[in-house]
């Protein structure tokens, strides 16, 4: 299974980013049976979770992003996505997608990150 995200780049604050994470070498089905995430890891701090979606879509927020933020995914297209809005300099980090696969076990894939830059 490999992660590939994208979408990252500068925006100045109260501004919008929408990053994709694209899923590949897994089926259909082992994507639909996945909870997707979106971390971040900002300088000097620990990864942190963003946002989640169990399969069910149920998401699940940071409180930092609530009402910022919207995880969705696309199962057709193996992709889950992160529209980020009403962006923050505090929201500056590099982006990491996470993939947890029920047919892969406890396995957690990680996408290569995204940058995302917020100015002021």
């Amino acid at each position: 299974v490999q992660l590939q995200a994208s979408g990252g780049g500068s925006v100045q604050a109260g501004g919008s980013l929408r990053l994709s994470c694209a899923v590949s070498r897994a089926i259909l089905s082992t994507f639909r049976d996945s909870t997707m995430g979106w971390y971040r890891q900002a300088p000097g701090k620990e990864r942190e979770l963003v946002a989640s979606m169990i399969r069910s879509g149920i998401p699940n927020y940071a409180d930092s992003v609530k009402g910022r933020f919207t995880i969705s995914r696309d199962n057709a297209k193996k992709t889950v996505y992160l529209q980020m809005n009403r962006l923050t300099p505090e929201d500056t980090a590099v982006y990491y997608c996470n993939g947890r696969f029920s047919a892969y076990g406890t396995t957690e894939y990680w996408g290569q990150g995204t940058l995302v830059t917020v100015s002021s």
